[in-house]
């Protein structure tokens, strides 16, 4: 699957943009100040834009010229600044191609490449920013170069009314010759009347809309390992060109210069220009859109949908890798979790993988992984005891203080009320919880690990009264009907796959087991961790989780210390609002750097064009948009994605849509 979106995608292409600026001084010592305030400049606009960009020293620049000087070529730059005193080389000796033959007039050769240099003739007289984009998506080796120089206003200004004067003197003649011929003195030219009025409106722009006067040179140079394909090469720029009402023409006798001017130099030895007023050189600027293709253990998420590129990411490289899918029923979050889950266990073998599955929607999934998928209900043959610990833990933490600190939040959960447990009864379970491991903890024999009865029956050994309130409440989930968290653990909890399936429950017994099932991941991630390992996290329907105050308290704490645990957490839900109920749940979106945002209601919308700074653009990616199309959020990188997967065994794992599983029954 990912072959195929990779060979429909441009993502062979690797595109570089390099930007250089001069001005006129007297020296290195005047230029330098200038040409460091014009840098910090030009990098806080680019900023502002959202473009990372970086400045390039001195070896920087000159891997950049080699590069240029050795097309098609994978040899790599050897360079160090102390060669030069040592070989008596200069640092043009370390550039240099095997040669350069610039005797014929269309064509050069630059070692064992062809090479063509082009001007661009712009006729049009409104250009799109299509024309740029789709030359550089072209799948052929090319520099584009744009020499852009300010003209000064008022010298810009004297000449627009200079040619408006011509202008008028020709109209005056060609008014006479009408006289004179016995015509209507009215009727001008179209051409005379074109120039005419184009003229005037360009100076009505320079003079009161904040425009300025700029020549642009816009170059091609095409390059390639044969003739044949050289001239197919520039013969489809030409048709990109034609389209857009503009015209490529190749520099007779002069490739040398025009390649000269190509080079990362600020040199422009074309004296070919064609003058362009601000808004107009602006559609020449190629960033037209961000891309997020990483390398090592990248994750595929779909498709860039302004560019069709593969989207790979490495959420491990954020700051934090906190992760949430936010969408509407139906919008395909739950396929999108999956996506990555799948792409996980393929791709990075060393790495667990846990679910939370209120639904049960991941279960075939898991079991055709070969991983353990734990269903926790009344009538489930699955059990996970909740008084389970490891006592092995790392140095400076305390698994016993923490094993009491779930202990009694459960107890509270339990016993329940307004004012949950008292100091005294605090004290008490924390005094019992400490009897009932004390011979494990001193590691007496081979003891076994204590249930829930056991804390349940060191209760009603003590003396204070609120011992035997809490131990009554506790009875239901011992002796009594919903006792199924009092049994020995008999699933594989060190599977590399584990899914916990919480479906078939009421509601005070799916807050117990949201607690219980909290606490065995909060474990298991501790285990990986000191074994080396990530744990990457899922989550499903969070909103159930967020519904009680104590799991939503307990699970905020959680969220935070995940991430230090080389856990990569992921939520999925459909309610944007409960996220933004309290204050405390609202730290869960905070501490978020990856986000997939798919179809939204149209109040979630207005929640998160507010909290997240999304423009109205970026909004109609996500409003009635489709099932696999939305916004992803990479720390501070926004792309709008397509996700088209094609249909098989992998699709049918994934997708819960109704009429695909009633599709599957039927194909069986």
């Amino acid at each position: 699957m990912l072959k195929n979106q990779i060979a429909r995608s441009n993502n062979g292409i690797e595109r570089s943009k390099y930007i250089t600026f001069g001005i006129p001084a007297e020296g290195i010592a005047e230029a330098r100040p200038r040409l460091e305030r014009v840098e910090a400049d030009v990098m806080g606009n680019f900023k502002r834009l959202g473009v990372s960009s970086e400045p390039m020293d001195g070896r920087a620049r000159l891997a950049l010229l080699h590069s240029q000087m050795h097309p098609g070529s994978r040899e790599p730059f050897r360079f160090s600044w102390k060669d030069i005193p040592q070989t008596g080389l200069g640092t043009k000796d370390f550039i240099a191609p095997d040669s350069f033959d610039f005797r014929q007039s269309r064509l050069f050769r630059v070692g064992q490449y062809w090479g063509a240099v082009s001007y661009l003739q712009i006729l049009a007289s409104e250009l799109s920013d299509k024309l740029l984009a789709e030359i550089l998506e072209l799948d052929a080796e090319m520099t584009v170069t744009l020499h852009i120089q300010t003209v000064d206003q008022l010298k810009a200004i004297k000449t627009i009314k200079g040619k408006l004067s011509d202008i008028g003197k020709m109209k005056v003649e060609e008014q006479r010759k009408a006289v004179r011929a016995g015509y209507d003195p009215d009727i001008l030219p179209p051409d005379l009347i074109t120039f005419s009025k184009d003229a005037a409106d360009l100076l009505a722009d320079l003079q009161s809309r904040n425009e300025r006067m700029f020549l642009l040179t816009f170059t091609v140079v095409n390059l390639a390992p044969t003739r044949q394909r050289l001239e197919n090469d520039v013969f489809t720029v030409g048709g990109i060109a034609q389209k857009y009402n503009c015209a490529l023409k190749r520099l007779d006798w002069q490739q040398e210069q025009g390649f000269v001017s190509s080079l990362a130099l600020g040199v422009n030895e074309v004296e070919i220009k064609r003058g362009m007023t601000t808004s107009s050189t602006a559609i020449f600027i190629p960033f037209m859109t961000r891309e997020l293709r990483m390398d090592g253990q990248a994750l595929y998420y779909g498709m860039n949908a302004l560019s069709h590129n593969v989207i790979m990411a490495d959420r491990k490289k954020l700051k934090s890798a906190n992760g949430m899918y936010l969408g509407s029923t139906g919008s395909g979050k739950s396929f999108a979790a999956k996506q990555e889950l799948l792409n996980v266990f393929l791709t990075i073998p060393q790495d667990r993988i846990i679910i939370v599955d209120p639904m049960g929607e991941y279960a075939p999934l898991v079991k055709r992984l070969g991983g353990q998928v734990i269903e926790i209900a009344p009538d489930s043959p699955h059990h996970l005891n909740p008084m389970d610990v490891e006592l092995n833990m790392a140095a400076g933490e305390s698994p016993l203080s923490m094993k009491a600190d779930f202990l009694l939040s459960l107890c509270e959960l339990v016993v329940g009320g307004k004012e949950g447990l008292q100091p005294i009864e605090k004290t008490v379970v924390d005094r019992c919880v400490r009897l009932v491991y004390r011979e494990q903890a001193l590691g007496l024999g081979n003891t076994k690990t204590p249930l829930l009865q056991d804390l349940y029956e060191e209760l009603l050994k003590q003396p204070e009264p609120e011992a035997r309130r809490v131990a009554t409440a506790l009875e239901l989930y011992c002796t009594g009907s919903l006792n199924l968290f009092n049994h020995p653990t008999n699933v594989k909890t060190d599977s590399r796959v584990v899914c916990v399936v919480l479906k078939n429950m009421g509601e005070n017994l799916r807050k117990i087991a949201m607690h219980i099932t909290n606490e065995f991941v909060s474990q298991a991630v501790d285990t990986n961790f000191r074994e080396g390992v990530a744990t990457w996290c899922y989550f499903d329907e969070f909103h159930v989780l967020l519904r009680d105050p104590l799991t939503a308290s307990y699970f905020v704490a959680v969220w935070k210390m995940l991430r230090k645990k080389g856990c990569v957490p992921s939520a999925l839900t459909q309610n944007v609002k409960d996220l933004l109920a309290s204050r405390e749940i609202e730290n869960i979106l905070d501490n978020t750097d990856f986000m997939i945002l798919l179809s939204q209601a149209q109040s979630d919308r207005a929640i998160l064009a507010k909290q997240l700074g999304i423009s109205e653009h970026q909004l109609s990616y996500i409003t009635h948009s489709n099932s696999g199309e939305g916004l992803l959020f990479y720390g501070n990188v926004t792309i709008p994605f397509v996700d088209r997967f094609p249909k098989g065994e992998i699709y049918n794992l994934l997708t819960t849509r109704p009429e695909d599983m009633n599709n599957e029954t039927k194909t069986e």
